[in-house]
């Protein structure tokens, strides 16, 4: 059968008790016309709980609500964050996503030939810039380091 089920169970409403524990997650589904898998909803707990995750899933199965809530997060939270994309089309495309939904002001975008509001909190590039700055040791860097 393909796609392959997922390991967690779907679950489309939280467990009780779930949103006055994840306030930030509640806010950001209430944004969406859909609800989330169980999968997204693990994983978009984890992170409003201070963890980081990795979402590997076949194309198509929504992995970009993961990232979407983890800008939703640094944006409620004040944090920087990068989200970053294989190649330039999908970080245009995203950046343009996310300029709609929360304002030019808040997002930027670094690609190899592109630099639009590169200190904003929110800046899509691709991993290939990321990656660069990782070996420059660039000063964006310094913040986004936890205790």
């Amino acid at each position: 059968m393909w796609p392959p089920a997922s390991p967690l169970p779907r679950r489309p409403t939280p467990p009780p008790g779930a949103a006055a524990a994840r306030p930030r997650l509640t806010e950001f589904t209430a944004s969406l016309p859909f609800e989330l898998d169980g999968f997204q909803h693990t994983a978009c707990s984890a992170l409003e709980d201070g963890h980081g995750v990795l979402v590997c899933a076949p194309t198509g199965a929504g992995k970009t609500v993961v990232g979407e809530f983890a800008v939703h997060l640094a944006l409620a939270e004040g944090r920087k964050c990068f989200y970053t994309t294989p190649i330039k089309a999908l970080s245009n495309q995203k950046y343009a996503d996310l300029v709609e939904r929360h304002g030019a002001a808040a997002v930027g975008l670094l690609t190899g030939d592109t630099a639009v509001n590169g200190d904003a909190q929110v800046v899509v590039m691709t991993t290939e810039v990321l990656r660069n700055m990782i070996y420059a040791g660039s000063r964006q860097l310094e913040h986004l380091a936890t205790s």
